[in-house]
């Protein structure tokens, strides 16, 4: 979102990096060589530094272990080519990768896992039954009964079980058919109902496996008919899953893999740390970095140092952090401005866009000549590099735009309203300023007193009440009932109180309004005035009672120091009128005392050098008085209504190449 009036700054997180004290060097230098840490005095290495390293270590693990489940799901043996450095990525950021691959072929692995149940449950039944299906043919669902008299089972058990099972049931068993198959007996026993606890302990005992046989009216030959049938067509399903989930694999078998040895590395990284943090041989560096900064230092330092651990964090309310400024390329210049006033705290707003409009406009409108604004133009390019110890410094650049910007605004203003040197093109060349301005509402409204003393003071009501809103959104945002009552009634009695009190004692109609309408006004005048009264009192308590009164004059005071516009404005133009005269003056009294050609080249030599230093001066003169005087109102009658300020520079740790250096003694 494009910034309007106000601004907020980058947001920042807090970072603590740790490294083992013989990386501290190699870590400096690249912290350096990156350029983005603002670095704060660290504190030691507490309980909860080390438990962020020990959970980090264990979030690689349990990443590890997801990335270990999913290739052991991998059949035959694959090459994979690792490149000579892996790139580190953040922890978070691996454990989700990997848990997302274990999820996605997790999914399928269930699938066939309850599938490979069902086979082997149908195998089991294929293998036991099949066997039986020769000696009955009963349903299938009477294999296991279980009724008030009688109970049958399907069992398989040992040799020896079988004997031992034989010798202890024998006068229960009514009805017994053993079958041998591969070792083992499968028995189809039928006993009475009362013996079954007795007959379920011993088949505990003895480890028998009891068949679970489905409860259906099937035959039993035609049972293991579609039983057959069941298991080929999940066998076939089995391997379709099975093949599914070695195409998964293998398709992201490299990114799987590099995934493995990325964790594997840390996982060593962070165990040494662990290690070093118990035995005291770690440095902890601390400091602040933009958000969009972050990634830089933790990637930046794992692709160089073998063992560093990053951790980054919001900021708490009781931090302070840094302040880096985030304004579009046209406004920026103009946060040197905000900050020879005070930079704004981490969070607060940032007025640089509002400053930069005004400022610009305010400066133009004093210099407001086109000459004056190429010679700025002109000092700001080749003699502000003279005027400053290193020209390189990004606020001397910065400065130099803020000139280019104001100047070219002074520039703008001249061509529209045909100012060149005051009144040169008149007094040397006799044509009209009028003539030669672009638009003549301008020249007019610039080159009449009144009228420009009535621009200045309408740009200063709505200067100062943009302040002013901002005040009362800053109160609202802040619960600060003083403020918003305040400021309330403040805009009451200016919206009402100033068409009233121009109608009713000067008989000024602001507006088209009967006289009934302007009588109305008063009561809400009056409103407003009761609630500055009691926004003061909400603010200062007793003292309330005698600085409410101040807020009133101070809206007029500080509306009418916008006369400064029309004043340096007249001035500059008056003072270059008059240079001109004084030149012209003594051009012709040179010409007068010294007759012929002579005379008339000494005295045009005289009159040039007299204007260029008498308009060299005015440029100076202008344009420091148009500067000062549009800090003081942007500084005094605006910021002053909303603005604390307060705040600490973001100074990054960086290395600084400069391309040539000066040095020694000027002779």
């Amino acid at each position: 979102m494009i910034p309007i009036l106000v601004n907020t700054s980058e947001p920042m997180l807090k970072v603590k990096v740790v490294t083992v004290k013989d990386y501290s060097p190699q870590t400096l230098s690249l912290l350096q060589k990156l350029g983005v840490l603002h670095v704060e005095e660290a504190s030691d290495l507490s309980p909860v530094d080390r438990a962020a390293i020990e959970n980090e270590l264990n979030e690689t693990r349990n990443g590890l272990t997801f990335i270990n489940s999913v290739l052991d799901l991998l059949t035959g043996e694959r090459t994979v080519l690792i490149p000579e450095a892996v790139k580190p990525q953040p922890i978070s950021d691996m454990k989700d990768q990997a848990r997302k691959f274990h999820d996605t072929v997790s999914t399928l692995t269930k699938k066939y896992d309850r599938l490979q149940g069902n086979i082997n449950s149908l195998e089991q039944l294929h293998k036991y039954l099949g066997i039986l299906v020769n000696e009955i043919n009963v349903p299938i669902k009477e294999l296991q009964y279980s009724g008030n008299y009688l109970f049958t089972r399907v069992l398989v058990l040992s040799e020896e079980s079988y004997k031992t099972f034989s010798e202890r049931t024998g006068e229960h068993i009514l009805q017994e058919i053993a079958v041998p198959i591969e070792g083992d007996i499968v028995a189809y026993i039928i006993a009475r109902a009362e013996d079954r606890p007795e007959i379920d302990t011993l088949i505990r005992d003895l480890g028998i496996t009891a068949l679970s046989i489905p409860d259906e009216d099937v035959p039993l030959r035609e049972f293991i008919t579609r039983n057959d049938e069941i298991l080929q067509k999940q066998r076939n399903e089995s391997d379709k899953l099975h093949r599914e989930i070695q195409k998964n694999i293998e398709g992201n078998l490299d990114q799987i893999v590099m995934l493995r040895e990325a964790l594997s590395e840390e996982e060593v990284r962070l165990s040494v740390l662990r290690q070093a943090c118990e035995a005291r041989y770690v440095t902890l560096i601390e400091g602040y970095v933009p958000e969009t900064e972050a990634d830089t230092i933790a990637s930046g330092l794992k692709d160089v140092l073998d063992y560093a651990f990053v951790e980054t964090t919001k900021p708490v309310s009781t931090e302070e952090p840094p302040t880096k400024l985030r304004n579009p390329q046209g406004i920026r210049p103009f946060e040197v401005i905000v900050k020879l006033f005070s930079l704004p705290r981490y969070g607060d707003w940032d007025p640089t866009p509002s400053v930069a409009y005004f400022f610009a406009f305010f400066f133009g409108l004093m210099l407001n000549d086109m000459v004056y604004a190429v010679g700025l133009l002109l000092l700001a390019r080749f003699l502000l590099d003279k005027l400053v110890d290193d020209p390189t410094t990004e606020g001397t650049q910065l400065f130099r735009k803020v000139l280019y910007i104001s100047g070219s605004v002074a520039l703008v203003l001249g061509i529209l309203s045909g100012t060149y040197l005051g009144d040169f093109p008149n007094m040397y060349f006799g044509v009209n300023i009028a003539t030669i301005a672009l638009v003549k509402g301008i020249q007019k409204q610039l080159s009449d007193p009144i009228s420009f003393i009535i621009l200045s003071l309408i740009v200063g009501l709505v200067h100062v009440n943009i302040a002013h809103m901002l005040g009362l959104i800053k109160g609202i945002k802040e619960n600060d009932k003083g403020i918003v009552v305040s400021k309330i009634g403040l805009f009451l009695i200016q919206l009402f109180g100033i068409p009233y009190l121009f109608q009713s004692m000067l008989n000024i109609e602001l507006f088209s309004l009967r006289a009934a309408t302007y009588s109305a006004f008063l009561y809400p005048l009056l409103i407003g005035l009761l609630l500055v009264v009691i926004g003061a009192f909400i603010q200062m308590g007793a003292l309330g009672a005698v600085f409410w009164i101040f807020d009133l004059t101070g809206i007029l005071g500080d509306v009418m120091s916008y006369s400064r516009l029309a004043g340096v404005g007249l001035a500059t133009f008056y003072l270059a009128s008059s240079f001109n005269l004084l030149s012209d003056w003594v051009s012709k009294t040179v010409s007068s005392f010294i007759p012929g050609f002579a005379g008339l080249v000494i005295a045009f030599i005289i009159g040039t050098t007299l204007l260029l230093i008498f308009h060299i001066f005015n440029l100076f003169l202008s344009s420091l008085a148009a500067f000062i005087h549009s800090l003081r109102l942007c500084f005094v009658e605006y910021l002053l209504k909303f603005y604390e300020g307060g705040g600490r520079e973001y100074a990054p740790f960086h290395l600084r190449l400069r391309k040539e250096v000066t040095v020694g003694k000027k002779s």
